[in-house]
């Protein structure tokens, strides 16, 4: 995320909590055997990324294990290269607060960025089609303040570099302000959505363009 007073507040709200790992859905793919440069723009936090990711990722995650308190949503897209094209084996890295807008520590111990994040974090690849899909619950704004709910968000192309992207929003959140719309960067695509309500649950649909907003990236592929 980028260095915006935001971080600093979340890091007041992590609260003591422990948890079960979520569950994976679909067969994992390759691990990720090394890090990757950060590029973009400032960005505190970023290496929170590689903390605790596991050695293989699926193309659809449980980010909020079950019984989490909170509406369900899911959170679905592609993700795309800057000439629209669908890219598999891409990481997206989430990590959001939990209904009352806290972010829960996690039950293992890890490093000061990744503490900040909470245990309501996970990582999916895009899979052949370039899709990926995150079951949570929908985020609760942080407690006595104006700011909206939101999910963060970062990319990892593997063998290449990692970047922060702009925050998911919704459109629907009456917290949700002019200023915020004004101010956002397109980092990644648009990040400002309007969830629709099915069968009991929250869906949203964002597609994700890589390097789109990004200083310093260009086109890459994993050797």
């Amino acid at each position: 995320m980028p260095a915006l007073p935001r971080a600093t507040l979340a890091f007041a709200l992590v609260l003591l909590a422990a948890c079960d790992a979520p569950a994976s859905d679909h067969a994992a793919t390759t691990a990720i055997n090394r890090p990757v440069p950060v590029i973009g723009n400032p960005c505190e936090g970023c290496e929170a990324v590689f903390d605790g990711m596991p050695a293989e990722i699926p193309s659809s995650i449980r980010l909020a294990p079950p019984g989490e308190p909170g509406v369900p949503m899911r959170i679905s897209g592609r993700v795309l290269d800057g000439s629209g094209r669908t890219r598999a084996g891409v990481v997206v890295y989430a990590y959001q607060t939990d209904r009352t807008g806290i972010y829960p520590s996690p039950a293992q111990r890890l490093g000061r960025e990744a503490m900040r994040h909470g245990r309501l974090r996970g990582w999916v690849r895009s899979d052949a089609q370039g899709r990926y899909a995150i079951d949570t619950i929908r985020p609760g704004s942080y407690p006595d303040e104006e700011m909206a709910e939101h999910v963060h968000m970062h990319v990892l192309e593997p063998g290449c570099f990692t970047y922060y992207i702009d925050d998911l929003m919704f459109l629907d959140d009456p917290k949700l302000s002019a200023e915020e719309q004004r101010e956002a960067h397109g980092t990644g695509g648009n990040g400002f959505l309007r969830p629709v309500m099915v069968d009991g649950r929250w869906q949203v649909e964002r597609d994700i363009v890589l390097g789109l907003g990004v200083p310093g990236h260009r086109e890459c592929r994993a050797p």
